[in-house]
This record gives C-alpha cells, structure tokens and sequence, in this order.
C-alpha cells in the first residue's frame, strides 16, 4: 500500500483497517462498490444522516437500522462487519470520512488522482472527456474526475487537484474585473 496517502484520525484508522482487509481478501473492488452505494445512500437520506450523527440514537436502533440497510444495498459480509464495528464502539459518525479516506487509498494505491471539477451545469459525456484528458496530460497519471455542480460559479470551470486549484470560472475573472476597476477609480 501507499504510504502517502492521508489517512489521519479515527477515521483513517478505520479506512487502513477496511482497506488492508479488502486487500487482503482480494475484495478492493467489491468494497469500493459497497461504499459508494452506501455514500449515496447517506447523500440521499436526511433520515439516515440522522441516524449516523445522533448522539441520542442507542447503538442498538443504529446497529438494526444500518443492518436493515446494508441488506437492502446488498454489500459484501467485510463491509457489514467494518459497518456493524463502527455501530458496535459508537463511531458511526465517522462512516462518511472512512468511505472518503477508503475510496481515496485506492485512487492512490493504483496510482491514480482524483480531481474536483466544478462547473455551473452538469457536463455532457463530451466535455467531460475532454477536462479529462486534458487533466490526464497536465497531472501525467490517470485522472478520476469527482463533478459537482454550483450555480454560483456562473460560467467555466473550477479544478481542484490535491492542494492545486485552477479557477477558470466566470465568477473569478468578474471578481478581478471588479476589483481592477476598483483601483482605477
């Protein structure tokens, strides 16, 4: 495995043990399935972003709640287990960042870079392609690209690789108009 790769706090703790078991078992991809089901469910539901957060929810209503929902989902035994594990010491909470610190160690492990694409309206297959290869060429590895969606950004687009953003959106070069004509004045 990796060792660069931040996988800090409880719950990078979790993500290394989920990850080094998965490996193990030769189930890096199942898992990784597993937990993008699971972090689209918990996108999805305010009711079990509820159950994950509450302090006030016993362990046992958290424990037969995602149990209920994993079966549904139809995940893997690892990924009940490491689930049932967090429910089971009261670390529920952390789920969302194991599946982020998870999902991220195995970009890393083969050898791959996640970016963050942000635009104003979602992208057609054509674009999206073509950000793509063009992050393929600058970053020099393969490129998985995270999208989102923010009006706010207005025009363009904003791309975020590790700690390097490149901010080509329309809501910046109106913000630097502004302040220009500010000076001017």
């Amino acid at each position: 495995m990796s060792q660069n790769t931040a996988a800090t706090g409880l719950q990078g703790r979790y993500a290394t043990a989920l990850f080094e078991l998965a490996s193990s078992a030769d189930q890096l991809d199942v898992v990784k399935g597993d937990l993008e089901l699971l972090d689209q469910a918990i996108v999805e539901s305010d009711d079990l972003r509820n159950v994950l957060r509450s302090p006030v929810i016993s362990r046992d209503v958290q424990a037969n709640a995602m149990a209920a929902l994993l079966d549904k989902l139809g995940v893997s035994e690892l990924t009940k287990k490491t689930v049932g594990l967090l429910c089971q010491k009261r670390r529920l909470f952390v789920l969302p960042g194991v599946i982020k610190a998870y999902l991220s160690m195995l970009s890393a492990h083969r050898g791959e870079v996640t970016a963050q694409v942000t635009s104003a309206t979602a992208l057609k297959d054509e674009q999206i392609e073509a950000v793509t290869g063009a992050l393929k060429e600058v970053v020099g590895a393969t490129v998985k690209v995270d999208l989102n969606v923010d009006p706010a950004v207005l025009g363009g687009l904003v791309v975020k690789v590790g700690s390097r953003v490149f901010d080509a959106s329309l809501r910046t070069k109106l913000q630097k108009l502004e302040l220009a004509m500010k000076g001017v004045a």
